[in-house]
């Protein structure tokens, strides 16, 4: 009985060593776990982004049609909104006082004219005597004055039925071309004054869109008219105020010769067919324009967080060890940055979890494919600046 007892009590001390050697093992072999956190890789792609300026659109040509004498409005004979051709007839200003006015200024000329020929034919005589010394040299010379004088006076009359009959014509108002009449203020009977605006034309078939740049971005638009050497990043494209697109593409023309100096912007010009008279004077819009970036390097923006005005990302090295890095942002398009420096192509960064980083933490690398994400976004590219 007591061997028996002896030998229970000796096997297990020989289970709890073994036991206790095994746990022991065991704590020897554990492996220490660091958090699957998603990363992705810095990429670079030509990337097709576009930006939108708020415009204001002209028409390419308006015209105010303003009374040039002084008269009763007698006829209208457009109404507001009316296409008009050039040389239209718009408004009549009673002509019976330049009528008569023009009357007697050519019955003054005939009267001038007259006396001139009476002067003419006296110089005549009056020279024939003094060949043959039957007069002085005096009176001829006196003759002559007088034909010179009568000269003047007709002279005098002929522009006085010029003016007489221009002002005739200001009476008849005509279109200076093709286009839209306005705003009709004044009524038939209206006592006009010189100078009184009756309308204005417009014409629409073509329009001008004026839109304003940063240095910074127009600086980059002569870079890559360079570059291109074509008419290509001239390109423009029309949003109207309803977010519709006008059907027909634009050109930019032309700009300002100088900075605004208080904003530091440079007004832009772009010109967009408009054959169907859609677009009117005084509307908004906003000018789209397309840029192709060579190679852009783009980061995710829910990768990035912010510090004191500045962007940052934290960066996975060879050792899953995660270092927080300073980035410039240059665009901003989708859910993306297209990056001007601090990150290259091949870099991984952290897209998930920034909030729970610290700088030197171990992470394990879950690995997340920008490609399918960009093509996604690309879809809809609208950048705006930084």
């Amino acid at each position: 009985m007591g061997n028996l007892f002896s030998k229970s009590f000796l096997l297990l001390i020989i289970v709890a060593v073994a036991v206790a050697s095994c746990t022991g093992d065991a704590k020897d072999h554990v492996v220490e776990q660091h958090p699957f956190i998603p990363v992705t890789q810095v990429v670079t792609r030509d990337t097709v982004v576009d930006r939108e300026y708020v415009s204001d659109i002209n028409a390419y040509r308006k015209t105010e049609i303003r009374g040039r004498i002084q008269g009763y409005l007698e006829q209208i004979y457009v109404d507001e909104g009316q296409e008009v051709k050039e040389g239209q007839l718009l408004f009549r200003i009673n002509s019976d006082e330049f009528n008569a006015q023009l009357r007697e200024e050519k019955a003054m000329l005939a009267s001038a004219e007259a006396e001139a020929r009476t002067a003419q034919l006296q110089l005549e005589q009056v020279k024939l005597l003094a060949e043959k010394n039957v007069i002085s040299k005096t009176e001829l010379e006196v003759a002559r004055a007088n034909r010179a004088a009568y000269s003047a006076k007709v002279e005098e009359a002929q522009s006085r039925v010029a003016s007489a009959s221009l002002k005739l014509q200001y009476t008849s108002i005509r279109a200076p071309f093709d286009g839209t009449i306005d705003r009709i203020p004044f009524k038939v009977g209206s006592l006009i004054d010189e100078g009184s605006l009756l309308t204005t034309v417009s014409d629409t078939r073509y329009v001008y869109a004026y839109y304003t740049v940063s240095e910074a971005e127009y600086l980059s638009y002569m870079h890559r008219k360079v570059q291109q050497k074509s008419s290509d990043s001239d390109a423009a494209t029309l949003i109207l105020a309803d977010g519709s697109v006008h059907p027909q593409k634009g050109k930019i023309e032309t700009m300002d010769g100088e900075f605004e100096s208080t904003t530091g912007t440079i007004a832009f010009r772009a010109l967009f067919p408009n054959p169907e008279k859609i677009l009117k004077h005084g509307a908004s819009g906003k000018v789209r324009l397309e840029t192709t970036l060579k190679d852009a390097v783009i980061v995710p923006q829910k990768a990035t967080f912010e510090i004191q005005d500045k962007t940052y990302v934290y960066v996975v090295d060879q050792n899953n060890e995660v270092k927080m890095q300073s980035i410039t942002p240059k665009l901003r398009f989708s859910h993306f940055y297209i990056v001007e420096e601090g990150v290259a192509p091949g870099d991984k960064v952290v897209y998930e979890g920034i909030q729970d980083m610290k700088d030197g933490m171990k992470i394990s690398p879950t690995a997340v494919a920008l490609d399918s994400l960009i093509l996604f976004a690309q879809q809809d590219v609208l950048a705006s600046d930084i």
